[in-house]
């Protein structure tokens, strides 16, 4: 299965076809693709192969508890991108925005991105959220989380460890 807007209404069972969809539809599609729950191990593992580095521990616990999510910074609010979860329907059409996918699309598309930075989230207007891999080891990320500023095509450090960002949900 792809991601696609089909499978997004699959996974809720609303019709597509209804021109209309009553509010009960719309909630419940929100809240099944909003919400953030635990994934497997092996999904973040599939995702740090895809992507040829591995995760800073603090990273990949947070995400294995609750995948996804919304953190808080001084800058900003973060939507967490997840990690693709390929185990069922339902999981891939949730887990869409994954980020090796929203990795990839940076790298390809935006100017001044960081070549070797990994995408974990965005603040909505452009920004990323980045984690950048260490000097002396490239194939393994910094505890540290950065913000990649769309305009500039700077990175701006943000905190010294993805643990020290409250997570809201």
């Amino acid at each position: 299965m792809t991601c696609t807007g089909v499978g997004l209404a699959v996974v809720s069972k609303w019709n597509i076809n209804r021109p209309d969809p009553v509010m009960s539809d719309v909630i419940r599609l929100n809240s099944e693709l909003i919400m953030s729950f635990p994934v497997d191990s092996k999904w973040i593992v599939a995702t740090e192969q895809k992507l040829g580095v591995r995760f800073p521990a603090s990273y990949a616990t947070s995400m294995a508890t609750l995948n996804g999510g919304t953190v808080i910074s001084s800058v900003d609010h973060w939507s967490l991108f997840h990690i693709l979860d390929s185990s069922d329907r339902k999981r891939i059409a949730r887990t869409c925005s994954s980020v090796d996918r929203e990795t990839a699309s940076a790298r390809a598309n935006s100017y001044g991105f960081p070549p070797d930075a990994v995408v974990i989230g965005e603040n909505g207007g452009g920004d990323s959220l980045i984690l950048k891999p260490m000097d002396d080891h490239p194939d393994t990320l910094q505890h540290a989380v950065y913000w990649w500023d769309h305009e500039t095509g700077e990175s701006h450090s943000l905190v010294d460890d993805f643990g020290d960002l409250p997570k809201t949900k």
